[in-house]
């Protein structure tokens, strides 16, 4: 039932998806392969043969994407993994990029 001279308003609400960042892992010479599949089975949840993947893709061609996130996530991976790889003494590195 509407009242005459009733003005209806429309609402149109965007919801936009969160822009993607992705994390990069950079190869050195110093921290382990087997540190290296650890902390992307453990931080980035990769299961064996892909964290193994990934890598010797990182070992060959000196640095691979890792995993696509939005930027608050994919910021506190790069934390968590770079916070375990101090204790560890190794100078592993990872940079976050716009996807």
């Amino acid at each position: 039932m509407s009242v005459q001279g009733e003005t209806r308003e429309k609402i149109r609400i965007n919801i936009r998806e969160p822009k993607h960042y992705k994390v990069i892992m950079h190869n050195d010479d110093f921290t382990s392969m087997e540190f290296v599949v650890e902390i992307l089975i453990d931080i980035f949840h990769k299961d064996e043969i892909e964290a193994e993947r990934l890598m010797l893709m990182v070992h060959e061609s000196g640095r691979a994407a890792v995993g696509t996130y939005p930027y608050d996530i994919a910021v506190t991976k790069v934390q968590a993994a770079t916070a375990r790889a101090k204790e560890e003494e190794f100078p592993f590195r990872m940079t976050v990029e716009e996807a």
